[in-house]
């Protein structure tokens, strides 16, 4: 089968074509023929998604059609399409974890079911499970047009929480207002507590998702109301570290927190599948929630894809089609 590895070289992740015998599953995974994938920046910066060594499968989630079942999975039949997590999903045919196959609703075309396992869940995490997001509270966003920059503020609405977001680009922040985004700031700088303060009448955010890294991490703290909680979900900046105003953490009572999956066991992970299921899989079926999905490439464009993204030329996903 055709499928994308991918390796660090120096300062840069190499991602090449190559020819790969189709996987068997084994206990507790299916074999999927893979219609579409999504795409994450994680994948490309070395250090982030990505280890040295020697080359791995590339694609992290997608969407695809079950070939196979591994001894012991129950409750999925050949032939169902699926979307979730899973390793090697820029490939024809992929394994994936049972427990993580989520079944596509039928109104959900598979380019958007294709971008919702890492966004969602990864939302679901920080907003629901760890943040608490309230109705009426407030949430920040740095990065707000990211994949999960727009996946927070779809599912923080769902939630009826207002939502402040950050971003370069004023036109990508005009565009999201359709979406429910009360509040756009236009920056990439951390230079937005008081823009966040004057919009919140000086409360504060109650949640902040910093989707950024270290240059922007203390701007996230300066913004933050009494009892706030931060959310830290990437790097994309290569900052890895920040100040820590410590007064301030504990005069306001702040929660400082990671989402991360890197350490996490295939136990742990698939843990909080369940509770995304029941919150927010409903809401995506019924179109409360609508994945953004901003271009399509066919499987034989992952270098364009990758450009596009890293060039910050969209908004939302970016989908990888493999095959029809």
């Amino acid at each position: 089968m055709k499928s994308y590895a991918t390796r660090v070289d120096g300062a840069d992740v190499v991602v090449e074509l190559v020819e790969a015998p189709v996987p068997t599953p084994a206990a507790g995974q299916v074999l999927l023929r893979m219609l579409a994938a999504g795409l994450n920046r994680g994948e490309f910066i070395p250090g982030g998604l990505v280890k040295g060594g020697a080359s791995k499968a590339a694609g992290i989630e997608g969407a695809g059609e079950v070939v196979a079942l591994g001894a012991g999975v129950t409750g999925i039949a050949p032939g169902s399409v699926v979307m979730g997590r899973c390793a090697g999903a820029f490939s024809e045919y992929a394994v994936m974890d049972a427990r993580e196959a989520l079944a596509v609703p039928p109104a959900l075309p598979i380019e958007a079911a294709a971008a919702v396992p890492l966004a969602f869940l990864v939302v679901h995490d920080m907003l629901v499970l760890q943040g608490r997001l309230a109705a009426g509270e407030w949430l920040l966003v740095t990065g707000v047009s990211s994949g999960v920059g727009v996946a927070a503020l779809q599912t923080a609405k769902t939630l009826g929480a207002h939502v402040i977001g950050t971003s370069g680009s004023a036109a990508k922040l005009a565009r999201l207002e359709a979406l429910g985004l009360d509040v756009g700031v236009p920056t990439r700088s951390p230079d937005f507590a008081d823009a966040v303060l004057q919009a919140t009448g000086g409360h504060g955010a109650d949640v902040v998702v910093n989707a950024v890294g270290g240059s922007l991490f203390a701007e996230c703290v300066r913004c933050m109301a009494f009892e706030g909680r931060l959310a830290t979900v990437g790097y994309v900046d290569r900052v890895l570290r920040a100040e820590i105003d410590l007064q301030t953490l504990h005069a306001r009572r702040l929660t400082l927190f990671g989402v991360s999956n890197k350490l996490r066991s295939a136990d742990q992970r698939s843990a909080g599948v369940p509770a995304f299921r029941a919150d927010l899989l409903p809401k995506i079926a019924d179109g409360s929630i609508r994945p953004l999905v901003d271009q399509v490439f066919p499987f034989d464009q992952l270098r364009a894809a990758r450009a596009c993204m890293e060039e910050n030329r969209h908004l939302g996903k970016i989908v990888l089609r493999v095959a029809d």
